[in-house]
């Protein structure tokens, strides 16, 4: 997927003038170009697949113990309304003979939080692409997340969050291996 980047500017223009904005205006002049541009980027995912993002970062090892990567920072757009919503990723696994690059995991959760998005599909769609590329003994994805549109509109409930999490194989099936990786994520470092 492509974007065009003259029209991206033409429907900032126009939109400018339905709000009863003056594009011409000098604070404005050059917005249409930001804003095309900062679309460009923040719906970059779509132009990336999961095999580019891991490439051959994927290792036959015998490794036993979860592997965790937590605090990832993810920001993406609610598909609702356009707004953004962020916060932080935490991805576990136990690997079931291969291990992923620990690099490629952020970059998994960028891919898919840089697309028109739900938190329950992002947080999903993480879970499933490290389950098909590692076929974990276990698995666990927690995302949570501060949304603009239910913030700054709306409900206008500025202090809120919203978890959302999928738990496979021993994660789900085992209330120990589950408390461990929760109590891991919680934990506050450095």
């Amino acid at each position: 997927m492509t974007t065009n980047r003259s029209e991206l500017e033409k429907i900032t223009h126009r939109l400018l003038i339905e709000i009863g904005e003056d594009p011409k205006r000098e604070g404005l002049i050059k917005t249409p170009k930001r804003v095309a541009k900062s679309w460009e980027y923040l719906s970059s995912g779509y132009k990336l697949s999961i095999e580019e993002i891991v490439g051959d970062a994927i290792y036959y090892e015998n490794a036993k113990g979860m592997v965790v990567v937590r605090d990832i920072d993810f920001f993406s757009l609610c598909e609702h309304h356009l707004l953004p919503f962020f916060g932080v990723a935490h991805v576990g696994y136990i690997p079931n003979g291969k291990i992923i690059g620990i690099s490629k995991i952020p970059r998994i959760v960028e891919m898919f939080s840089r697309r028109l998005q739900l938190q329950e599909r992002l947080t999903q769609q993480i879970a499933d692409s490290i389950q098909s590329l590692l076929n974990p003994i276990g698995l666990g994805v927690v995302l949570e997340g501060q949304h603009m549109c239910m913030q700054m509109r709306g409900v206008e409930k500025k202090n809120s969050f919203t978890t959302t999490s999928s738990v496979l194989g021993e994660f789900h099936d085992d209330a120990e291996t589950r408390a461990e990786f929760l109590s891991v994520i919680s934990k506050k470092t450095f």
